[in-house]
């Protein structure tokens, strides 16, 4: 199989392509990054050598340079995207133009190649926030932020190409995902960084939002699965329901590095700050026979560990 992955220089598309190439020797795997400030090709320097593995450095609202990568592919697989919710609060531009804009390159691509799948790697904000209980794939999309308007107007597009063009397109959702190679702007590099340069961390509001907090290799799993055993024209949800408020996400945090809770700094919240996120996995595991592996206890210390040791990424 050949597959281009787009975004494959951050954080979850760099594990995946690690993931992949580790588990399937023969797939050979095309990464189109346009290398952003979150995209680092240090993340991938442990599989550049491969010969089952290429970079192209490139826009994935380019058409021409994506219709040239798509013919070359059976699959495309699309984590590009700007993801941080301040950034899109204080600008929305480029998330339009990543998000949105270029989705739709990509969808046409994959419709002119006659593709057997497209899967676009989306996320839980786009159904914005709920107090109780959990959102499953039937939920209706209301996203809070510029960021996840996006990501919504992107699965949007997906499904119109769908039901339009037949194009063959499958969607993930996934929820915060944790783990090594993470660009520091995300909570938990971000804070192990401020706390590394001898900082306070700052910390929205009173702490009490809650996040559902997901190992990328699990997630990567799941996407494996999906690309070869999901079907065209669904959705799914990707959760292992280990759900956190951002303060206790930070006391744990500081218990690891030994540090004492007079480093937390709370501060003014971002606006429109969801409360809540919480996916049901149910469909995945169930019609897939999706499970998380990694504990995360293990896993979060882990992943702790792994940043006191690459601050450089």
């Amino acid at each position: 199989m050949k597959i281009l992955v787009t975004g494959g220089a951050g954080f979850i598309g760099s594990n995946f392509i690690r993931y992949m190439l580790g588990s399937y020797p023969n797939y050979k795997i095309t990464n189109l990054d346009k290398l952003t400030y979150a995209g680092n090709l240090k993340n991938c320097e442990d599989f550049a050598k491969n010969p089952k593995y290429s970079f192209v450095k490139g826009d994935i609202a380019d058409q021409k340079l994506v219709d040239r990568l798509a013919k070359n592919a059976d699959v495309i697989i699309n984590f590009a995207a700007e993801t941080h919710v301040d950034r899109s609060i204080k600008d929305s531009a480029d998330f339009l133009k990543s998000n949105v804009i270029g989705t739709q390159v990509l969808l046409d691509a994959a419709k002119k190649c006659n593709h057997g799948r497209y899967i676009q790697i989306s996320t839980d904000e786009v159904y914005g926030d709920i107090d109780k209980g959990m959102f499953n794939e039937e939920s209706p999309l209301k996203p809070s932020s510029p960021y996840a308007a996006s990501k919504a107007a992107g699965d949007m597009l997906c499904l119109a190409y769908l039901r339009t063009h037949k194009t063959p397109v499958i969607i993930s959702r996934c929820s915060n995902n944790y783990g090594p190679y993470q660009y520091p702007e995300k909570l938990v590099p971000f804070f192990i960084k401020k706390l590394m340069d001898g900082k306070m961390v700052p910390l929205y509001g009173d702490g009490s939002n809650v996040r559902d907090w997901l190992h990328v290799r699990d997630h990567c799993k799941a996407i494996d699965l999906i690309l070869h055993k999901g079907k065209i024209g669904e959705i799914y949800n990707i959760s292992a329901n280990e759900e956190y408020t951002n303060l206790q996400i930070t006391k744990r945090l500081l218990k690891i590095m030994d540090m004492t809770e007079d480093k937390i700094e709370f501060v003014k919240d971002r606006p429109g700050h969801d409360i809540r996120y919480a996916l049901d996995a149910a469909k995945i595991r169930k019609e897939l026979g999706w499970e998380p592996e990694v504990e995360f206890d293990s896993g979060f210390r882990g992943t702790v560990e792994w940043y006191k040791s690459n601050l450089q990424f």
